[in-house]
């Protein structure tokens, strides 16, 4: 058996660390950014469950190291991708940006949480506005291939079955990629401002009285996951064999994003149904896989 010391343990971590930290410092340095769109995470929920220390490394250590380069190079604007999954176990929908997100199924729900909070401390302490956009759903053309609407897609092509969890009793909130893009473009360019209402004896989860905010980014139509796979086999002119299964650990069974506050603020609407969406991804999918 091996037995470390812990001094070493410490040095090896701070080594990688200083690594870390000095290439994303170079980065800044070199190209001297205005602004920053950060969308870099370990995602999933899953493989949260399997290999924690990645969402560890990537959304916790990785957002630090991000949040130092904006601080140390005056970054007049931090947007950054947070994540639905933070609503975790709430029910009362549609999910508001004020309500709780105190009770995360996942780690991987607790870490976007944690970026949203470690922007705030950076908002507070040095001025650094910082606006965080919770994603719901995201899908589209060069998406990641462990997402169900590609791993439903290959599937289906090769006539293998495609397991359903929650026995497809699941509503997501799906929004088609062109939708996030442009809510992000909007937000860019108006840095979050401080604000003047905030009542520190009564705190809104949403804004503050430092330069931060938060919103919601979705669809704000939730569709039943079988639909999504009746359109994908639509698209597809081909018939999905399916195999219903329990609710996985992680997963919620819903999700329906209000997106009030973006529309009010920066005229936010999103525009592509689902059906239009999948049609578009199918496309996109059989060009680039031939």
């Amino acid at each position: 058996m091996t037995i470390f010391n812990r001094k070493d343990v410490f040095e090896a971590f701070e080594d990688i660390t200083m690594i870390n930290q000095n290439v994303i410092k170079g980065v800044f340095e070199k190209y001297a950014f205005d602004q920053v769109v950060n969308l870099a995470a370990q995602a999933g929920v899953r493989y949260s469950i399997e290999n924690p220390s990645a969402y560890i490394d990537a959304n916790l250590v990785g957002f630090a190291n991000i949040l130092e380069g904006c601080r140390h190079s005056k970054i007049k604007h931090l947007v950054y991708a947070s994540s639905s999954s933070v609503y975790g176990g709430n029910t009362k929908v549609p999910f508001s940006t004020n309500d709780s997100v105190d009770h995360p199924y996942s780690l991987y729900a607790a870490t976007k949480k944690a970026n949203e909070l470690m922007a705030h401390s950076y908002s507070h302490l040095y001025g650094l506005p910082t606006t965080g956009l919770r994603f719901f759903t995201v899908y589209g053309p060069w998406g990641r291939p462990d997402m169900a609407l590609f791993k439903f897609t290959k599937a289906i092509l090769s006539g293998e079955k495609i397991q359903i969890f929650n026995y497809g009793n699941h509503k997501r909130d799906f929004t088609y990629i062109d939708d996030i893009v442009g809510g992000c473009l909007r937000v860019l360019d108006s840095p979050a401002q401080v604000d003047n209402c905030w009542d520190s004896s009564s705190p809104s989860s949403s804004s503050s009285a430092a330069p931060w905010k938060v919103y919601n980014i979705g669809n704000s139509r939730p569709v039943e996951l079988l639909k999504c796979i009746e359109c994908l086999e639509g698209a597809l002119g081909l018939k999905a064999v399916k195999e219903l299964l329990p609710l996985q650990d992680g997963d919620v069974p819903n999700t329906y994003a209000d997106v009030k506050s973006l529309s009010e603020k920066f005229s936010y609407m999103p525009s592509i149904s689902i059906e239009e969406g999948v049609s578009k991804f199918v496309k996109w999918y059989q060009e680039y896989y031939n």
